[in-house]
């Protein structure tokens, strides 16, 4: 029974190390990124992986007055605001209509739905930005927003459904009863019950749009007025010459938020990724 534990206890401390180890390959860019934004450009050139000599604060106030960076960050704000709020809103309402109508036209609409995920975007993306500059969307902030839901509805649907199945439809047929049309069921019953799930896709989603990078190239990149973060700071990156040391403050100052969100709302997505597991 002893050597059984003793075993189980190495496999573990085995397990830990692999994930520890695959953590690092992971964070390792991470870290160099952030060190290397508080050194002067000779010192990235010399040795980009030794410690800074001193703090270059001054790379940071450079950065956020030469981008502008309060006016981007709103930009990124607004394009992640308007993007999620349709994904979420849309996804959810037809996870929710496909789970409760199940018929070969709902699974139809199901399958169409989701195909858009198995699509590469660079194989779509000349049609697109000819498409939105035929209806006026192509370097507007909030149109670049409402393209995300052509991009992100797939997924979110996808994930909305599976949990929606493990939802009770007594709940439906008792809201009936009681006198509630389908919407008030769906947001009076239905929706809260997606807390977990829909604070998953929120997150997963905020990742996504706010660090996105191509999209925005081709949507936005025509004026500094509408620019994204991960946009300005490709500016310090140059055929001939890059500013390495403004380019990694950059960065940092474009990631850091959406860091900032996934760290303090990572249990939201294991407790909805469980709660869909267990139920389902």
């Amino acid at each position: 029974m002893t050597g059984h534990k003793t075993k189980k206890r190495i496999k573990h401390i085995i397990f830990l190390i692999v994930l520890l180890l695959v953590a690092l390959v992971y964070i390792y860019p991470v870290y160099l990124m952030y060190m290397n934004s508080f050194k002067p450009f000779g010192e990235i050139v010399k040795d980009a992986i030794a410690l800074p000599s001193h703090a270059e604060l001054e790379n940071y106030t450079y950065v956020i007055n030469k981008i502008d960076y309060f006016r981007l960050f709103g930009n990124n704000v607004l394009i992640t605001v308007t993007g999620i709020a349709g994904i979420v809103v849309f996804s959810s309402a037809a996870a929710y209509m496909l789970d409760r109508r199940r018929s070969k036209y709902t699974k139809l609409a199901h399958f169409l739905i989701i195909t858009p995920m198995l699509i590469p975007f660079q194989t779509i993306m000349i049609t697109l930005l000819k498409a939105m500059n035929v209806i006026h969307l192509s370097g507007s902030r909030l149109g670049l927003g409402v393209q995300y839901w052509g991009f992100g509805i797939p997924m979110a649907t996808f994930i909305f459904y599976n949990f929606m199945k493990t939802i009770p439809r007594e709940l439906d047929e008792s809201a009936k009863i009681d006198g509630a049309s389908t919407t008030r069921t769906f947001i009076s019953v239905i929706f809260p019950l997606l807390k977990s799930v829909t604070v998953t896709v929120i997150v997963l989603d905020i990742m996504w749009i706010w660090n996105d990078f191509l999209l925005p190239l081709l949507m936005v990149n025509s004026s500094n007025k509408t620019k994204t973060l991960v946009l300005a700071a490709y500016t310090f990156i140059g055929q001939m010459n890059t500013k390495w040391h403004y380019a990694m403050t950059a960065m940092v100052l474009a990631v850091t938020p959406s860091i900032i969100i996934f760290v303090l709302l990572q249990k939201y997505i294991v407790e909805g990724v469980v709660a869909g597991a267990v139920k389902g």
